[in-house]
Formats: C-alpha cells, sequence, structure tokens
C-alpha cells in the first residue's frame, strides 16, 4: 500500500475499538488496518495551508499559512477560549462561519483519561471530540445554546477540573481509579450559579471507549517531521490522534495538518 498527499486530522467511527481514517490525495486509508505492520511516513518537505490551499515554509496552528493563522475564523481566540466568543452578538472574523459554527448548541462535558477535564464542544462533535483526546469516558454535564455560554460554564468549572489532557500520560494508559464521571456531573451542580445550572442536561449516559493498541509504552518520545523527514517503524497502536510506534515513539498526525507525506506499508 502507498499513499501521498496532505496530512489533515483522522477521521473516526465509534465503533469498539475506535476505527480511524486517513485521507492521503485520493486515497482514503482505514489506519487500523496498519497496525502490526512496519510503517514508512516520508515528509516531501512541502506544506500546504490547510485554509487557503496556498504552499507556505512553516505551519502555524494546526497547519495554517501564517495570514491564515492571523486572520481566518478557524484561529480566532475563542477556538481555544470558547468564553472570548462573540458570534451571539454579531461579531466575529467571519460572521457568517461564526453563525454556522458557533451560533449553535454547544455541549460542556467532562472526558477521563487518567483524571478528569472539563471541555466545550459543538453538538455534532460527540463522541469526536472525546476520541480525539484519546479519553476513556465522556459524559455530557450541559446544553447550551451558543459557545460563549458553554465557555462562561467551562471556566466557572476550571477551578474544579483541568481544561488539558495530559497526552503523555494518556499514551501510557496510565488509569484514572476511583473517579466515577456520574458523580462529578452530580457534583457539578453544586458548583454552578442558578442561571449557568439551569442548562444541565438530563442526558446521564456514559460513553466508553477503546483504542486499536497493542502495547501502549511506558515512555513516550514525540517525533517531528523537521528533525526526522522519515519515520520507519512498526506502528504498534493509534489513540486519540496519535500513531503509537515501537518502543514509546509517537508522533501526532492532527498536528502535522498540512505536511505532505508519502504513507507506504
Amino acid at each position: 500500500m502507498r499513499a501521498i498527499g496532505v496530512l489533515d486530522k483522522m477521521r473516526t467511527s465509534f465503533i469498539n475499538p475506535v476505527q480511524y481514517f486517513l485521507k492521503l490525495g485520493d486515497e482514503t486509508i482505514p489506519v487500523n488496518e496498519l497496525i502490526g505492520k512496519n510503517v514508512r511516513l516520508q515528509w516531501t518537505g512541502r506544506i500546504i495551508c490547510t485554509v487557503c490551499g496556498k504552499k507556505t515554509n512553516k505551519s502555524f496552528g494546526e497547519g495554517m499559512c501564517y495570514n491564515c493563522f492571523s486572520t481566518a475564523p478557524e484561529n480566532a481566540k475563542c477556538i481555544i477560549r470558547p468564553k472570548l466568543c462573540r458570534a451571539h452578538l454579531g461579531e466575529g472574523r467571519d460572521v457568517e462561519w461564526e453563525k454556522r459554527n458557533h451560533l449553535r448548541p454547544h455541549y460542556v462535558y467532562l472526558a477521563k483519561t487518567n483524571t478528569v477535564k472539563v471541555g466545550v464542544t459543538r453538538d455534532d462533535q460527540i463522541p469526536t471530540r472525546w476520541i480525539d483526546q484519546g479519553a476513556r469516558q465522556g459524559i455530557i454535564v450541559a446544553e447550551l445554546p451558543y459557545r460563549q455560554l458553554a465557555g462562561r460554564m467551562e471556566v466557572a468549572l476550571k477551578d474544579y477540573f483541568t481544561d488539558k489532557t495530559n497526552w503523555q500520560k494518556m499514551l501510557k494508559n496510565e488509569p484514572a481509579d476511583g473517579i466515577e464521571l456520574l458523580a462529578e456531573k452530580e457534583r457539578i451542580k453544586n458548583l454552578l450559579e442558578d442561571e449557568l445550572r439551569a442548562y444541565v442536561s438530563g442526558n446521564n449516559e456514559i460513553v466508553t471507549l477503546t483504542y486499536p493498541v497493542l502495547e501502549y509504552p511506558t515512555k513516550v518520545t514525540s517525533l517531528s517531521f523537521e528533525k526526522t523527514p522519515l519515520i520507519e517503524l512498526p506502528l504498534v497502536g493509534i489513540r486519540g490522534q496519535y500513531f503509537i510506534f515501537e518502543n514509546g515513539q509517537v508522533i501526532n498526525i492532527r498536528s502535522k495538518s498540512g505536511y505532505e507525506v508519502e504513507l507506504a506499508a
């Protein structure tokens, strides 16, 4: 199998274990089938902006040229900090884009890896968001009508939960012993002011996720194409958006969006 194209985040299908798909050029590769095989990833030296499609000498954000990084709505401040969103005020870098993506229902959720994190995502991104983070389990805490309000709730809960995934502990599969998501959701009801508490969801389903991993590493080493333009190693698993290779070497496919590579296995 051989394909060449520009990397983007892997698409997923919620079947346990999670199924991963990588689009390169005209090929859509079912990546789970590569686990256990020797995989060759060769960077061509080219980076193509994931927003405007122009060649760029350096990647900013997740595969953007500097102009798009500075001006595109895909990289506005509210992507990382939802509380700063101004879509509900009819404002933003691209008002029509904001209406489609941020002026719509958003969930506040809890996701469990080695600990419990709080986060915000659009209503159409569950369980994709949890899969991309490599979460073991996820639960919806609240459904809010637009992104900024969901961001307000997230900020209110940051005193009690982290808002970041420890990617190294996730890739080592370190457990989160003694943490029950439903109990944490019940605790949240007493932590919120009345206005935000009214949005807490009655959906208490806990989604459990498993990943196609043959062997988890005890130590992880992150690879980059700048330092290692040719990666040729046995693939032992996939979790989150990471390829896990033999001997704990890993690469975050999503963070390399825009990089043109040749893949062979």
